[in-house]
């Protein structure tokens, strides 16, 4: 049986020839856009005799392989006395630097063109030709060689020999993998209810690569129902690769245990967890450069040693054993987790690994990729995540600070910060005169011109300064300036400019408003995508903002859980709102004291904000002075937080009351199983604080939809309840109670958010009613 292999002329090079240290020092990032337009110059410069972007393709029969392999070739020149392949290569370094065996890399690339073309169309002899071509000069140096055909087949027969070894391990793995996938059941003796609705959802969803947006409770198994139709798809060649998606570490770890739970019952399947480059560093610092790193020196010598190493072992790759084996081979952990992704099945990682256009995973999705699939946990999150990461902002600071400390010894770079802050002074000038903030739906696009020319100045001086104190921060403010100008490129109408003074500081925004249509392009680039949460209501809303269309489905699932193990009581004659707190903080105190009088237990308080949250704490304490109380810091660590959950956990038969702030770290991705929680109080109705931006977002879905302050406010708010009351029935022995308090949990707007599992709760006017609902509930 003829094996199947698929490669590009750059991935087989640069896969099988690599080689040296990891160097991240500042070599220039703009490269890649001048990279395009130096080809481009190149190209121009020759007349008909020469063809640019010449695509190739080549099939070899390889011992029992068969080898397509493809790539483009810059240009080829033809001449009456011979056949030039040209490479291009765009430069910062001086040209007079480069010698021919610069890097034997391009060489390696141009050699393989030269192979292919020549099999192709007969010939015994032809040139590889390396054009490097200096982005700044606009200068150009040639170096060419002479090839015969039979010294051009031998390079390109043993690149494909070393290859094979890899491919040969690549198709055996996975004969082996889909042979166990085909034989793995559901790894539970019994699905719970919704369970194989939710997986069946799934495996359609993938079959007619469309997109899924599933609101399911807590209880019902979403990770494993999510993830084994998936896995079940891989094994059937509908997809290459599942992509599990979260915002938090902690599903991360679900995720693993699902796929763990299928290990134990058979399953065969390359699983891996990317952490993030800082905590995933063995050095004393996250400086990767061969002189500040024994991990990065050699890295490249070693790493194929490494990943053939680790794979041949283990099949679930976690953090611990990608450590363990990087420490090994003594090669970078991170770089390593990257490179065993191309080798994994299953990829678990953060939301900005495959959407942020900054950091994405650009391996996998600058491609087509449709054949992955995307399960996106907490789905919810991804709504003002995504606005992050396509938006981007300068401020005028740092102009000023940087133009005053280049004056003296570099006069253009110094000049080139006065411009900036000349620019962002016209634009204050023009736009914010007294106001507080300002935006408009136009982008200021005199701003763009002073800050590319400040980028590459700034290239240039980081390339020639390695060594100078300001380095590192200046290269900080690189960054954030390109990614400025990137997110730019993507400003339409669901973007708007905004200004906001900061006393003699000036910040300037570019803020998307409606990540919907970026988001949905980068959904166009997979098979199928899973958007999944206990709390996506209203889901139309969470369809639209997501990227999603009307063609992709929607499912909806109750609690799996039995109802009258969950007392809802709903306090709905107190104001919570802002001007009417100091009027209410008692009537609140009362309602919480009567709640946890009840049964001795640990309680959750959640409030809409900090200080809130504080003046309702001591009113509570002073009253209760017996009672244990703990309350949320504006800044925790990971300390911090494991000491506030393992109060959680002490057997005690005294009554514990937290104090936690709705959309915080402890209302949602926590889980307090049994006795551990058995009730939560909810103040507010969990509305973001009114701000400039919220108000943006209003006024613009107002005019596209006419459900402005729903999307802006309503809908951002109510699922923060929901996550909170959601920490209180994580299991089916759970019993537990949860107390509303605010007089808009009795609209009819925010009632039709209710999930169908509320559909029980008691109206309680006074804390007397509390009391009594309590007793009653409690008592059975």
């Amino acid at each position: 049986m003829s094996k199947q292999i698929k490669v590009s002329v750059r991935n087989l090079v640069e896969f099988v020839l690599r080689s040296g240290d990891i160097d991240n020092t500042f070599m220039g990032s703009t490269r890649a856009v001048e990279g395009t337009r130096a080809h481009q110059k190149v190209q121009n410069s020759y007349g008909e005799e020469y063809t640019p972007e010449v695509a190739l393709r080549h099939i070899l029969n390889y011992e029992d392989f068969t080898i397509e392999i493809e790539g483009r070739a810059d240009g080829i020149l033809k001449t009456d006395e011979n056949i030039i392949i040209d490479e291009i290569k765009s430069t910062i370094r001086p040209l007079d630097e480069l010698d021919e065996d610069y890097n034997q890399l391009h060489w390696a690339q141009g050699k393989c063109y030269g192979y292919m073309y020549a099999k192709e169309n007969k010939i015994d002899e032809i040139n590889i030709q390396l054009t490097y071509y200096n982005i700044e000069w606009e200068e150009t140096r040639k170096c060419i060689k002479y090839y015969t055909f039979k010294e051009l087949e031998e390079f390109f027969l043993g690149l494909i020999e070393e290859y094979v070894e890899w491919a040969n391990m690549t198709f055996y793995w996975q004969m082996v993998r889909d042979a166990a996938i085909k034989e793995l059941s559901f790894p539970f003796k019994n699905y719970r209810k919704g369970q194989r609705k939710l997986a069946v959802a799934v495996y359609e969803t993938i079959l007619n690569e469309k997109n899924l947006f599933a609101q399911a409770p807590t209880g019902i198994g979403k990770t494993i129902s999510t993830i084994f139709p998936s896995i079940k798809a891989i094994g059937e060649g509908i997809a290459s690769k599942v992509f599990y998606l979260t915002a938090k570490t902690i599903t991360r770890q679900v995720a693993l245990n699902s796929i763990g739970q299928m290990a134990w019952k058979g399953l065969r399947i390359k699983s891996i967890f990317i952490t993030a480059k800082e905590k995933i560093c063995l050095n004393e610092e996250v400086k990767c450069n061969p002189r500040d790193c024994p991990y990065a020196k050699g890295h490249y010598d070693r790493v194929n040693q490494a990943i053939m190493d680790v794979l041949e072992k283990q099949d679930m790759m976690t953090r611990e054993i990608i450590v363990e084996y990087a420490q090994l081979h003594q090669v970078c952990p991170f770089e390593f987790s990257l490179d065993l992704s191309l080798w994994s099945d299953v990829i678990i990682c953060d939301y900005n690994y495959a959407f942020d256009p900054n950091v994405s995973l650009k391996r996998f999705f600058e491609g087509n990729g449709n054949d992955y699939i995307f399960l996106i946990d907490e789905a919810h999150n991804l709504v003002d995540r995504s606005r992050d990461m396509f938006s981007a902002q300068i401020t005028k600071e740092p102009f000023i600070k940087y133009k005053r400390l280049f004056r003296e010894k570099f006069p253009n770079v110094s000049k080139a910060f006065n411009n900036c802050n000349n620019a962002m002074n016209k634009v204050k000038r023009e736009h914010v005169s007294n106001k507080d903030f300002y935006y408009q739906k136009e982008e200021i696009t005199d701003i763009y011109s002073p800050i590319n020319k400040l980028i590459k100045e700034l290239e240039e001086w980081l390339i020639n300064e390695k060594g100078h104190g300001l380095h590192e921060e200046i290269q900080e403010l690189y960054f954030e300036l390109l990614r400025f100008i990137k997110i730019a490129d993507f400003y339409d109408k669901r973007y708007v400019t905004y200004i906001e003074p900061m006393g003699k500081d000036m910040l300037l925004k570019l803020f998307c408003i409606d990540p919907s249509y970026l988001l949905s392009e980068i959904l166009k680039k997979v098979r199928a995508a899973i958007f999944f949460s206990a709390t996506l209501t209203p889901l139309d809303y969470y369809r639209d903002v997501l990227g999603g269309d009307e063609e992709d489905y929607i499912i909806r699932f109750s609690s799996p859980f039995p109802k009258d193990n969950l007392c809802l009581l709903v306090g709905d004659t107190i104001s919570t709102k802002y001007k009417d707190r100091d009027k209410t903080y008692l009537n609140v105190v009362e309602y919480i004291e009567e709640f946890v009088s009840q049964k001795k237990g640990n309680y959750f308080i959640f409030f809409p904000s900090y200080k809130y949250m504080e003046q309702v704490y001591l009113n509570f304490v002073d009253r209760n002075p017996d009672i244990r109380t703990i309350i949320q810091e504006s800044f925790m660590t990971e300390e911090d937080r494991e000491k506030f959950l393992n109060r959680f956990n002490l057997e005690t038969e005294d009554t514990m009351v937290a104090f936690g702030v709705l959309g915080g770290i402890f209302s949602e991705g926590i889980d307090l199983i049994g006795d551990k929680l058995i009730g939560a109080v909810i103040v507010g109705v969990g509305l973001p604080q009114i701000c400039f931006e919220r108000d943006i977002i209003r006024e613009y879905f107002q005019s596209e939809n006419g459900l402005g302050y729903e999307y802006a406010y309503m809908y951002p708010g109510m699922n923060k309840v929901l996550q909170a009351a959601g920490r209180v029935i994580r299991s089916e022995k759970d019993k537990g109670a949860i107390l509303l308090i605010d007089e808009r949990f009795g609209i009819i707007k925010y009632k039709r958010l209710y999930p169908k599992e509320w559909s029980h709760y008691k109206r309680v006017a006074n804390s007397k009613l509390i009391r009594v609902k309590l007793m009653e509930f409690w008592k059975n």
